[in-house]
């Protein structure tokens, strides 16, 4: 069972990384609030669903959990943003590498000390990512007639777009290492702890619709809006299976959290089947190398399980 669990995250994922790239566009600046708002909305229905069909929830857990959740939503905020402007391909595996900075802050504040393995993953990542954006420094200068770009704007890269999927790591990395803590001192249940998140979410999705239909009076265009709405309902499906994949009733984390860990993968290939996009091999020769390092921090945490 926890192998399908895992196999249908991967595809939710993957597929929640396609549909947002697809809803977003460089020439609108509000379009990263409309993918958390659709995000929001459909994770407030979930968590209510949750709630009606049995699952416990603490109030309290708003304010316990409340320094992940401000890590995570922050983090897919920027990510949003940083899908207007940067390929698919390039920003998946760079917000994946997220793992390398919770390793990183677990052993400067926790005193943990990762195994050999950890520490060539953590590597891996940190020089693929490092590489990353230079190489798309020196993409960008590239004449795009010799390359091949599409013309639309939300396909052109460069350096400083990058640094939004990195920012995005960084907090997403905060938001585990706040996990470590709290889900090990201050919080019992992690389906409450979830649902605090999920809710939350609501309620920046219903600041979103003030600020965006109320007060900027934006219209809804289903070509662009549409796929906002699909890939949240495949970020939430993904959370859910998620969550079982790695539980200790249905789930396998030792095999599942490798599994898991490269959906990157998989949003990569969608990409270049749905999205066209295209790189140089220097592109995916560093993005291999993330992969790897991601693996490999997979594999290190399921040994260790």
């Amino acid at each position: 069972m926890w192998f399908i669990l895992a196999l249908i995250t991967i595809v939710f994922w993957g597929g929640s990384d396609l549909f947002s790239k697809m809803g977003s566009r460089s020439d609108d600046r509000h379009s990263h609030w409309k993918i958390v708002m659709a995000v929001g909305t459909v994770m407030g229905i979930h968590a209510t669903v949750e709630i009606l069909t049995g699952a416990e929830f603490y109030p309290a857990d708003f304010l316990k959990y409340s320094p992940a959740i401000i890590f995570y939503i922050s983090s897919m905020i920027l990510g949003y943003v940083g899908l207007r402007y940067l390929m698919l391909s390039v920003s998946s595996p760079i917000c994946n590498s997220s793992g390398a900075v919770a390793c990183i802050l677990c052993l400067i504040f926790l005193g943990q000390n990762p195994d050999p393995l950890t520490w060539v993953g953590i590597v891996l990542v940190v020089a693929g990512v490092i590489g990353l954006a230079f190489a798309e420094k020196a993409y960008n200068k590239q004449p795009s007639l010799n390359r091949g770009d599409d013309p639309d704007k939300k396909y052109k890269i460069g350096f400083i777009a990058v640094f939004f999927p990195i920012f995005y790591c960084i907090l997403d990395g905060l938001g585990t290492f706040a996990d470590a803590i709290l889900l090990d001192r201050s919080i019992v249940n992690e389906e409450s702890a979830n649902i605090a998140y999920e809710y939350t979410f609501f309620a920046a999705a219903v600041i979103c619709f003030v600020y965006l239909y109320i007060i900027k009076k934006e219209k809804f265009e289903l070509r662009f809006d549409a796929p906002k709405w699909a890939g949240a309902v495949c970020e939430t499906a993904g959370q859910f299976s998620y969550i079982y994949a790695m539980g200790t009733t249905m789930g396998n984390p030792t095999v599942a959290a490798p599994m898991i860990s490269a959906y990157c993968v998989f949003s990569v290939l969608l990409s270049r089947i749905f999205l066209k996009e295209k790189l140089s091999l220097k592109h995916y020769l560093i993005i291999f190398t993330v992969f790897a390092g991601i693996i490999c921090m997979g594999i290190a945490e399921g040994l260790a399980e």
